[in-house]
């Protein structure tokens, strides 16, 4: 049996944790650098917008090499193999711990999602699948790292309040969007995040032109969409799904929320359209 596993930014929902058996890791959030939190065990999107809203401030950690290890040791010797899809190594150093830790072990296969959220849980999605068809696991791991460059990521945020607090970008820049109504789109390209296409307007407006351009893409994989967001309204979130699903292009349209680790960087209302291209 080939055990499947993955640190908990992939941002899957309970439910197909459960239908896919993914063993998930979790990521630590940090407040005000001396509260130490377990991403989804813990804490959750709702309590890191308390803490940063009630002036606290909130930093994720990485899984270490000691945690990845306890965590591989206990699947590999239950199963014949593990695959693990790890956070983007260009976010973060756990895709380093996690191959450190597995190097103990002659079954455990990490491979590098160069992505986060949902675009590292399409590959949670395509290796549970394989893994229930009994492809082996030196070819899975080839097969999904064949899929990395295919997934397209991005998310439209409200405010850049929250990017600013974690210093990514500057009061100056933040305030600025803000009184010009701007919504950026922050994109997944070669592993990192970039700022893409701007758009005006109120966050429903906003959201609406960005779903419907993504779906202009050429060559999309029909086989899975994922719609994840932060903190919306769950009327927003139908009407993101209800314009995907006027589309006809998918055959599986999952809605998810995303964790702490997107959740503290880009606060409330932030919506992500995930998709692969052929």
């Amino acid at each position: 049996m080939i055990k499947i596993s993955a640190d908990s930014t992939c941002d899957l929902s309970p439910k197909l944790r459960e239908e896919l058996d993914v063993a998930i890791i979790p990521l630590s959030i940090i407040i005000d650098e001396d509260e130490i939190f377990k991403d989804g065990v813990d804490i959750g999107p709702a309590d890191v917008f308390r803490f940063v809203d009630g002036g606290s401030t909130c930093r994720t950690g990485a899984v270490n090499v000691f945690e990845y290890q306890s965590h591989f040791k206990k699947l590999a010797e239950e199963n014949d193999a593990v695959i693990h899809i790890s956070l983007g190594s260009k976010f973060s150093s756990c895709y380093a711990n996690a191959t450190l830790a597995a190097e103990e072990f002659d079954n455990v296969y990490v491979v590098d999602s160069q992505n986060l959220s949902t675009g590292s849980g399409h590959l949670v999605c395509d290796a549970a699948a394989m893994a229930a068809q009994g492809v082996e696991p030196e070819e899975i791991k080839r097969r999904l790292e064949a899929v990395v460059p295919k997934v397209n990521a991005s998310f439209v945020i409200d405010q850049l309040d929250y990017l600013a607090k974690g210093g990514r970008c500057s009061a100056v820049t933040a305030q600025g969007a803000k009184i010009l109504k701007l919504k950026p789109c922050i994109e997944v390209r070669d592993g990192e995040m970039v700022v893409g296409r701007k758009f005006r307007g109120n966050f429903d407006k906003a959201i609406t032109g960005y779903a419907k351009k993504r779906l202009e893409t050429e060559g999309i994989d029909p086989s899975r969409i994922f719609i994840t967001h932060a903190g919306c309204a769950p009327e927003t979130v139908d009407m993101i799904r209800d314009i995907v699903e006027e589309s006809g292009k998918f055959q599986e349209i999952h809605i998810t929320e995303a964790g702490c680790t997107i959740s503290s960087h880009c606060g409330p209302n932030t919506l992500g359209v995930l998709f692969k291209e052929l």
